[in-house]
């Protein structure tokens, strides 16, 4: 005698790829509730001025660019003008920057290009912006994010770090990094959750003995106790601002 079918019943999908969604878009919320003033932590007002500061921040810190930088555009204050620059007097304006004659020869091939290529300006797409000299993809997002309005995920070190140490991706490839974290989270948030991320990991989770006890998203954080987990040990490692 056939027996009658089974009867399947609808189970809840506890996958890890669904748990680590929701795990790392409620890490995101959290991030932006503790650090409601989130942005780009370099100073500009154009998108040249954009793309010019992030390539200068490489190897350096974005208060050390930030004071060398209106003397910068004062002097030289879009592509043309930059691209005629006098070479001396350019590496002079960025030596306190380090790698002032990389540096130098960066902007003035970028600015060169911006006028040959694009008519003096920055161009707002990402397969354009990696074709400049000295741009990355990482750049391309910080200029796409911030200048132009166009989502993009900043891969920087403290971004990878914290990715890596919430269990969002075990890769190291910044490209692999981007790409993996982007599928967990709506595309219209990429570039907020850069700066959530980064500003946590310049201000709680350092690459150093992280301040695991004072961690507004430990609970959600499979790294726990890397660092200190005692709230008082904890936050005397906190920072109120970001890199000096």
């Amino acid at each position: 005698m056939s027996q009658s079918p089974r009867r399947l019943t609808a189970v809840p999908d506890t996958s890890l790829g669904t748990s680590l969604v929701r795990r790392a878009r409620k890490v995101d919320r959290v991030l932006a509730e503790t650090y409601p003033d989130a942005r780009s932590e370099l100073d500009f007002t154009t998108p040249f001025e954009c793309l010019v500061v992030t390539v200068l921040s490489a190897q350096t810190t974005d208060k050390r660019v930030n004071l060398a930088s209106p003397a910068l555009f004062a002097a030289y204050p879009d592509p043309a003008a930059m691209a005629a620059a006098d070479r001396a007097h350019l590496e002079k304006l960025v030596g306190p920057l380090g790698f002032f004659r990389a540096k130098t020869d960066s902007l003035l091939k970028l600015s060169a290009a911006l006028v040959e290529q694009h008519g003096g300006q920055v161009p707002d797409r990402l397969d354009e912006l990696v074709k400049l000299p000295g741009v990355g993809r990482k750049t391309a997002n910080v200029v796409l994010g911030n200048a132009f309005g166009k989502p993009g995920i900043t891969v920087d070190t403290h971004f990878g770090r914290l990715a890596r140490r919430l269990g969002w991706t075990e890769e190291s490839d910044p490209v692999k990094v981007e790409h993996e974290v982007g599928a967990l989270f709506p595309k219209r948030d990429w570039t907020m959750l850069s700066h959530h991320l980064i500003w946590h990991g310049r201000r709680c989770c350092h690459a150093r003995n992280p301040a695991c006890g004072a961690c507004p998203v430990a609970r959600w954080c499979p790294s726990y106790g890397e660092g200190p987990t005692d709230p008082v040990k904890a936050a005397k490692l906190l920072r109120t601002e970001g890199r000096a």
